[in-house]
This record gives C-alpha cells, structure tokens and sequence, in this order.
C-alpha cells in the first residue's frame, strides 16, 4: 500500500530520535511509503535530524501552529493514502493496520469506541476538557465523531488536499474544521478503535489553546458557513 505519512514539529529534538527509528523502520518494511516532516518554526536541531535521517522536510521560519503545519504537509503528499500523526507516536504506526481494510473517505482513530485502550492517561483535567470539545464540536458543527482530537487520521489524498486546501484554522481546531468539511462536502467517515498513550512532553498550554479551539468553532460556523 502506497501512504504517505505527515508528522508536523515544532523543536521535537528531545522526542525525534525514537520517532525516526520508528519511521525508518517502517520505511524499509515499505519501501512505498513516503514520511514527510512539517517543522513549524523549529529553532532546536529538529531541521537537521530530520534531514539526517533522510526523509522529506518542509520547514519554514515562523511558528504558524499545527492546522497550518498539517496544512503545508498534505498538499505535499504524493501517495494515494495519507496519515496523519503526531511525532510522538501515541497512536503506534501499527495500528494502522485496523485502518486498511476499510473503504471511507477518513479513517479517524479513537481513543473512546468500544476497543479502544488507553495505556496512559492525560490528566483528568485535560481528558474532560477533550471530551467537552468533542462534545461542543458535534453539537456546534453538526458531526458525528466519538473523538475529534486524536491526531492519527487516515485520508484518501484527494480527500485530504481538497479539506485541507480550504481550512483556514491554524491552529489546534484544525480538526473540528477538517471533520466539518468532511460533512459538508459528503466524505464518509469511519471510526476505528485504537491502542494510545500519552505522552507528558507535548507542548501544549492548556487554557490558551482551549480556548482558542472554542474560538474556532465559532470561526468555522462563521467561515464555512
């Protein structure tokens, strides 16, 4: 199967060695696929590890955000498929797996369908803030998906360009935006259950980026219509 990956950055050279030993293992199993890392704004040594290890780089000077760093990868990609996932690989590569056989347009993994395991948890307070975006997501948007965050999303690439090539959140709500226009365009999406952990460097900044997520679901309505 013919996949490309995209895997936005941001000063992830503490993370990037493991995740690039996963990367290129799975690029010698698979000799179609195709990484390809979207460095937002990086100032660490995240730009040459990633050039080190051989794989497909965009980089750029600014810090833009992850809808926008998502934005640039997948209007990169070449392949008939692409996922997208996080650095980290909290979702494991391997999970893809449960993700082939299944014909619709997205593929999201979650954290919260029957099946689902979650090895390590965030801490109670983020994961209630999660379930209420997702919650406020759906019910704002009008879609229908039991995790909306959860990074490891599979795409038919045309699929993928088109949303992308419209979506205009740069940052966290890039995923209530994706999903959004997934349904307004008709894209069938599926939901898969998948093994995932998490991992306590993720730079987030918790309040800030929730309510700027809140923000984008208004900024979706009001764009998108």
């Amino acid at each position: 199967m013919n996949l490309s990956i995209v895997i936005p950055v941001f000063n992830e050279a503490q993370r990037l060695p493991q995740s690039l030993t996963i990367c290129q293992k799975a690029a010698k199993a698979n000799p179609g696929w195709e990484f390809i890392f979207v460095s937002d704004g990086s100032t660490d040594t995240t730009n040459q590890l990633v050039k080190q290890a051989g794989f497909k780089l965009i980089a750029y000077v600014k810090n833009q955000g992850k809808g926008y760093a998502l934005k640039q990868g997948v209007a990169a990609a070449s392949k008939p498929l692409t996922l997208i996932s996080d650095v980290d690989w909290s979702t494991p590569l391997s999970e893809l797996d449960k993700f082939f056989p299944i014909s619709a347009d997205i593929v999201v993994g979650s954290r919260k369908t029957a099946g689902a395991q979650i090895t390590k948890h965030q801490s109670p307070w983020r994961e209630f803030l999660g379930r209420q975006f997702t919650n406020l997501t759906n019910l704002w948007l009008g879609t229908n998906v039991s995790d909306v965050t959860c990074g490891f999303k599979l795409f038919k690439t045309p699929v993928a360009k088109k949303l992308f090539s419209l979506s205009k959140i740069k940052g966290w709500g890039y995923d209530a935006e994706i999903l959004f226009l997934a349904k307004k365009f008709g894209f069938k999406v599926a939901e898969v259950p998948v093994i995932w952990h998490n991992d306590a460097r993720t730079k987030v900044a918790l309040l800030p980026d929730v309510l700027r997520s809140l923000g984008d679901l208004f900024l979706i309505r009001l764009i998108h219509g």
